[in-house]
């Protein structure tokens, strides 16, 4: 194949854009979500549609070698965008299924379908390009727990978020809210590390370590999310009870999604602060 798209990765890179394109179009042909769960999904076909195309083109232009005083390691970013892409997609399509796919939804099948297929060729690029083994931020461990994280905070907000939008609003506790605000405010924490790793000349900028940064962060986030896993849980389980909601059990498991996702980033921020005092 000629031009960008040549050669294994570049094939790969195109039939992902393709898939992601279809899945996009064909749920916006189903109609405009409104649901939390379908927002998140166009956003992740979005974002799996944007990152291969401009990979592409930046490096058919060879514009990564201008970028290399910011971004030193581009190999180590692609596969760790890669990879990010083939957790998303992932998601997406396990998601679309579980909430909007029936026996009689012939486009909601349809668009289950062809996200499937990109999220194939989505792993397959992810796992060839982890065998070549880069080293770099989104390569080692302390790169993965933070993506991660920051995978599963978004999780657990889209999950905060239909549980509110889908029920009434005749009770909305105050510490359901200030869960939310937790995670909300840690993920953007994160992500703030996360492209302070990345861009070393922005970390000039900071009148103190990285490391210590993190440290710090670390400790505030294990502390702040058992507060706001134990809010969650106190006044979630207690509003299922006798909230007028259009799906019950919709409602548990947004409650059991917050409730478990903000669990599993608890222990993640736990493994994080250890290695951040191992790395003193």
């Amino acid at each position: 194949m000629c031009g960008p798209f040549k050669g294994c990765q570049g094939i790969l890179r195109l039939l992902e854009i393709i898939f992601s394109a279809l899945s996009l179009i064909i749920v916006i042909f189903r109609g405009r979500m409104v649901s939390p769960w379908g927002v998140w999904c166009e956003f992740v076909w979005v974002f799996c549609l944007t990152v291969p195309l401009v990979l592409t083109v930046v490096e058919a232009r060879m514009w990564h070698v201008l970028l290399a005083a910011f971004l030193p390691n581009w190999a180590d970013l692609t596969c760790g965008l890669t990879s990010l892409c083939a957790v998303m997609i992932t998601s997406a399509s396990v998601i679309f299924a579980a909430v909007f796919v029936c026996l009689s939804c012939i486009v909601s099948i349809l668009c289950f379908i062809i996200s499937t297929v990109a999220t194939v060729f989505f792993l397959i690029d992810a796992v060839m390009q982890k065998k070549k083994c880069p080293t770099g931020y989104f390569s080692n461990l302390r790169g993965g727990l933070r993506t991660t994280e920051a995978f599963i905070a978004c999780i657990v907000l889209t999950a905060a978020t239909d549980h509110f939008v889908t029920g009434e609003w005749s009770f909305h506790p105050f510490g359901m809210i200030c869960s939310m605000i937790v995670f909300a405010v840690c993920l953007l924490v994160t992500v703030v590390i996360i492209v302070l790793h990345l861009l070393k000349l922005l970390q000039c900028l900071l009148s103190f370590g990285l490391n210590k940064m993190e440290l710090v962060f670390n400790f505030v986030a294990v502390l702040l999310y058992l507060l706001a896993v134990l809010l969650w849980s106190t006044f979630g389980y207690k509003r299922s009870g006798y909230n007028l909601y259009i799906c019950n059990k919709c409602s548990l498991a947004d409650v059991n999604t917050v409730t478990i996702g903000g669990i599993v980033n608890l222990v993640f921020y736990i493994v994080d602060l250890v290695l951040s005092f191992r790395s003193r």
